[in-house]
């Protein structure tokens, strides 16, 4: 493992690899089967919601939220990944890990960790409003279709390309600000007693600092929460804990252990 410290006004900034990458993946795969029942359970919390919504949006005619809705849990993934990070930071420390240490761990930082859920909330509304409001520019009068509809006559159109990139670039944007003030941020609050800016200051430092790995870090996240979703979110069981623990082994990298 490479890593050396970076000296700023975030002394504890590290340098990370690309290849480190793969590191945290099998740390995090690690994780799971350390506590299988609790990390799958979790897992299995947040696809049972994702499944939820699938059904409900299809009995509504209103599939295409889907696709704003699958794309915004991108920008609330430490948010959903928060257990994840107290059960990795619970064995790291050879502390109980069950199922009350875990809750009551990331309780007792519920006031920032709550803060943090807010800031990436109000990312998330803002990426709805704006999918909506891209998809009514184009689309008039803007009402969600059903699935099939909107795959067919949206997706698939040639002429939809404008629509698509506009989208692409809106949510890129929104996507980009959510992981840099977060990525890092979500397991410093578990890990340190800080509050939500500075943890904020430190996440965005740090990708600023790794910009390089970072890419490929988020684009890392992004392709296996797809094919999580991608099989009706019972991958999600899977790839959450996977990324979630992974996550937590990035921020340690990068944090370092002092």
């Amino acid at each position: 493992m490479i890593s050396m410290a970076i000296h700023s006004h975030h002394p504890d900034v590290r340098l990370v690899t690309p290849a480190q990458a793969s590191e945290w993946l099998n740390a995090g795969w690690r994780d799971v089967w350390r506590n299988p029942a609790l990390s799958l359970g979790f897992g299995a919390v947040y696809a049972g919601i994702g499944m939820a919504l699938f059904v409900v949006l299809n009995i509504l005619d209103m599939g295409s939220l889907l696709f704003p809705l699958a794309a915004g849990f991108m920008l609330v993934g430490p948010l959903a990944a928060v257990f994840l990070y107290e059960i990795s930071r619970r064995h790291e420390a050879n502390e109980a890990v069950g199922l009350g240490q875990v809750i009551g761990g990331v309780t007792s930082r519920l006031d920032q960790v709550g803060n943090m859920g807010l800031v990436l909330s109000i990312l998330l509304m803002a990426w709805l409003l704006a999918g909506l409001v891209v998809f009514a520019l184009f689309y008039p009068p803007g009402m969600p279709l059903p699935l099939d509809n909107f795959i067919a006559d949206v997706v698939l159109r040639p002429e939809s390309f404008r629509f698509l990139a506009v989208g692409a670039v809106v949510g890129g944007v929104l996507a980009v600000i959510a992981f840099s003030i977060s990525v890092f941020a979500m397991p410093m609050l578990l890990d340190r007693d800080v509050g939500v800016i500075e943890a904020m200051e430190f996440s965005v430092h740090a990708v600023r600092v790794n910009w390089r790995t970072m890419i490929g870090w988020a684009a890392t996240i992004a392709v296996v929460t797809f094919f999580g979703m991608a099989t009706a979110f019972v991958g999600m069981i899977v790839a959450l804990p996977v990324i979630g623990h992974a996550s937590w082994h990035a921020y340690r990298d990068v944090m370092g252990r002092h």
